[in-house]
């Protein structure tokens, strides 16, 4: 007890810097990138302060600048120029995301990860993450699942590292592991969003993707904020069926849940907006931010903050 034991004695200079116990690397870090077919050069989200959808033609360069800063992977969402009930433009060779791959590997060969999203949200005209009965207005699982192996064959046969189902349905790990080894890509990995809960924090990226829905929620396939015992059912399914990597998105309301997090983009805007307004300071929020999501247990970070974290590393 005090005043024999004083926990301050360790808290100085490079001691503090021998104990602690958890780290934040670079090579933690995963950033997003936006490709959007629809635009000829680079265009700020309004939401996420200094992130941006690009064009085709700047995707490489892009890449190359997130490469060059030291982080060892990205992934993709893309933003096609047509859009139908059925998501048709989600899985065709010369897609945008299958092309988005193809520059970046012909520029970074294997420099960079390159992970792909796997979803229809983006894709639809209805903006959810399946094929829709209408006269229901429900979405559809099974008759999903098919598509989204469709899809993760498109991106690996673009020269994708790995890819990344996000659209919670059930059996669609499976179903993608299935159709990777049928396509002869049995070592492409899977990184599955394994709890990915219903929340209010995905608004900005809904702007920057194009994927608000028309009718409804997404509450009928994405978890229900409150439960956490369900998190680890999706979890050990998801193991069961193949997946490689599990994540958890958002980061920070679920770290009680975490193994790999992404840091969603309204975790993002709400540092940005709190440090525009001299609220908090920035650096320090992201790097705090940052270090609870390694402390709770992630392996690594999907975030919005990768260019700025790893700056701010170096």
């Amino acid at each position: 007890m005090f005043p024999e034991i004083r926990l301050r004695r360790l808290r100085k200079g490079k001691i503090r810097d021998l104990v602690r116990e958890t780290t934040l690397s670079v090579d933690d870090l995963v950033m997003p990138i936006f490709v959007n077919e629809n635009i000829d050069s680079p265009v700020e989200i309004s939401s996420m302060p200094g992130i941006y959808n690009f064009p085709l033609s700047e995707v490489a360069k892009e890449a190359k600048e997130i490469a060059d800063l030291g982080i060892p992977a990205v992934i993709l969402f893309g933003v096609p120029a047509f859009k139908d009930a059925e998501g048709s433009t989600s899985c065709g060779e010369n897609d945008v995301v299958q092309e988005a791959v193809r520059r970046i590997k012909a520029e970074l060969g294997n420099r960079l990860v390159v992970i792909t999203d796997i979803c229809m949200c983006e894709f639809t005209s209805h903006g959810h993450c399946g094929i829709v009965d209408f006269e229901t207005q429900e979405v559809l699982n099974d008759p999903t699942l098919e598509v989204l192996g469709k899809i993760a064959v498109s991106h690996a046969r673009a020269g994708a590292d790995m890819v990344a189902p996000s659209g919670m349905m059930d059996g669609m790990v499976g179903a993608i592991r299935m159709a990777l080894d049928a396509g002869g890509f049995e070592n492409i990995p899977i990184m599955s969003y394994a709890a990915k809960y219903h929340s209010c924090f995905y608004g900005p990226f809904r702007e920057a993707a194009e994927s608000g829905y028309s009718f409804g929620d997404r509450s009928t396939y994405q978890m229900d904020p409150a439960n956490s015992d369900e998190a680890l059912r999706e979890v050990a399914l998801d193991v069961a069926e193949g997946a490689d990597i599990l994540m958890v998105k958002p980061g920070l309301p679920y770290l009680d849940i975490v193994s790999a997090a992404y840091n969603v983009s309204g975790e993002y805007s709400m540092i940005k907006a709190a440090a525009a307004s001299g609220w908090i300071d920035e650096k320090k929020a992201i790097y705090e931010s940052l270090i609870s999501i390694r402390r709770a247990g992630a392996d690594f970070i999907i975030t919005y903050f990768a260019k700025d974290a790893a700056r701010m590393l170096k």
